[in-house]
């Protein structure tokens, strides 16, 4: 069996191995840019499933819809785990690799093996507080969301009334890593150090490695603190959960949990907020009638945070796509391409006001992602607090020219430029206020007295921010 290819060759499929198809470069400068061209281009060469250089590395990358749910659905033919990659085994995987460090962090998104379920399941349990809206923990959380917000928007208030502003960096970024500090049981503003070193890890400059340096120390004594005094969140219920877990194993769990939820979720407030003012797809009218989860289920199928998912690898010699996908090779799902795959998106009204609920952005199968209540959660209250306390929001520059970050996984808006016009400021929540429900609140889940966050570096770092491109 025979494919053409788009320089008038042609590819034996039955024979096809990853090392005879010479893949292509994925992460170039066309990709950085205009990502969907470049999945259309290999959809049309290859089909649902294409040979791809990940910086050197060779690897399956999933087009279509049909396939991505093939895999996300089926963990013991396609499981998780670096032990299960066949060319890591051998030696054929630089040391160097740029993307080995993310991967080699074996925390539950990378995990796989019988490690994996006690893991999952403490996982799930340590987050039922915050997700289960029924739970003291949930409704106190989104307060927190909602007071982080009203802290972040008057601070851009500061400069006016009027002006103008980078949301991205000013308020989709960090408030899910001061939500995610909430989360963690820092006391009183520790965390905003640890804030600030998260920011530098995931813009990966080069200052990224001392900065990881001390976020896992940081996090390793946070980790050692919980232990001997629990508390109401999340490290206290994950280790009430898994109690087997080292402080190191905590650590790494803590990571992932600050890492791949602020960032997602920093994205995901980006691109609805874009959405949402640049008036594509009717989604202004959606958020006008209050359906932000609407609007935002909408964004992630056109612009999904989590492109491309942590590798899986085939446990067998199995046909997927046009080519046979031998035992130990690496394949990548994304979700991006996937969304594009006319088989798919020719089936989704692009005019509906109510958005389908058959996205990939937080995976398919047993293995979704365990925060995505949550994630969703912080990133609708954010959302709607913006329109609620700007009573005017216009992009800056036009929506073709903003500028985007691309990376193995996510893709976001390295800035979001917007002129604003701010509401009066409303009564704030009264968080503070000795209610039944704030007695019995434990130290590490009350929210930091303002005047203490306000000397942070987090803080200091956002203040300097205030009125720039005025």
């Amino acid at each position: 069996m025979e494919s053409q290819v788009g320089d008038g060759g042609s590819v034996d499929l039955e024979g096809a191995t990853l090392e005879t198809l010479s893949p292509e470069p994925l992460l170039t400068r066309d990709y950085e840019t205009r990502p969907s061209l470049v999945y259309e281009s290999l959809r049309q060469r290859y089909g649902p499933v294409a040979p791809v250089d990940l910086l050197g590395v060779p690897a399956w990358l999933v087009l279509g819809y049909r396939e991505a749910l093939e895999v996300l659905q089926d963990d013991a033919g396609w499981p998780k785990g670096l032990e299960n990659w066949r060319a890591r085994s051998e030696g054929r995987v630089p040391a160097d690799w740029p993307l080995g460090p993310s991967l080699e962090v074996n925390h539950v998104l990378i995990q796989g093996g019988p490690g994996y379920r006690p893991l999952r399941t403490a996982w799930d349990a340590a987050l039922k507080p915050f997700q289960d809206p029924r739970h003291p923990q949930a409704k106190r959380l989104k307060t927190a969301v909602t007071v982080y917000a009203d802290e972040l928007i008057s601070l851009v208030g500061q400069a006016g009334g009027t002006g103008l502003a980078d949301l991205s960096a000013q308020f989709s970024r960090p408030l899910p890593l001061m939500v995610a500090s909430h989360l963690l049981g820092f006391p009183g503003s520790q965390g905003d150090d640890a804030l600030m070193d998260m920011w530098r890890v995931l813009d990966a400059g080069p200052d990224a490695e001392p900065a990881l340096e001390r976020l896992l120390g940081a996090l390793a004594e946070l980790a050692a603190v919980k232990l001997k005094t629990p508390g109401e969140d999340f490290p206290s219920y994950l280790l009430a959960a898994h109690p087997e877990l080292s402080l190191d194993e905590l650590a790494r769990e803590l990571f992932m949990l600050l890492g791949m939820t602020s960032d997602h979720v920093g994205i995901l407030i980006s691109n609805t907020v874009v959405e949402v003012i640049s008036g594509e797809g009717g989604v202004r009218a959606s958020l006008s009638a209050g359906m932000v989860r609407e609007s935002m289920n909408r964004v992630v199928m056109r612009k999904p945070p989590l492109v491309n998912f942590v590798p899986r690898f085939a446990a067998e010699d199995t046909k997927l796509g046009n080519y046979t996908i031998r035992a130990g090779d690496p394949v990548w799902v994304s979700s991006a391409a996937a969304h594009a795959d006319p088989l798919f998106a020719g089936n989704v009204c692009p005019s509906t006001t109510v958005s389908t609920r058959a996205h990939l952005s937080w995976g398919a199968g047993r293995r979704q992602c365990p925060a995505r209540e949550l994630a969703s959660t912080v990133a609708a209250v954010g959302v709607g607090r913006l329109f609620e306390r700007f009573t005017h929001l216009d992009l800056a520059l036009p929506v073709d020219q903003l500028p985007w970050r691309s990376s193995p996984f996510m893709r976001g808006l390295r800035s979001l430029p917007v002129r604003y016009e701010l509401a009066a400021m409303p009564q704030p929540p009264s968080v503070h206020a000795p209610t039944a429900e704030s007695e019995s609140e434990s130290a590490e889940t009350a929210l930091p007295d303002p005047a203490v966050r306000q000397r942070s570096s987090l803080w200091r770092y956002l203040t300097g921010l205030i009125g720039v491109g005025r």
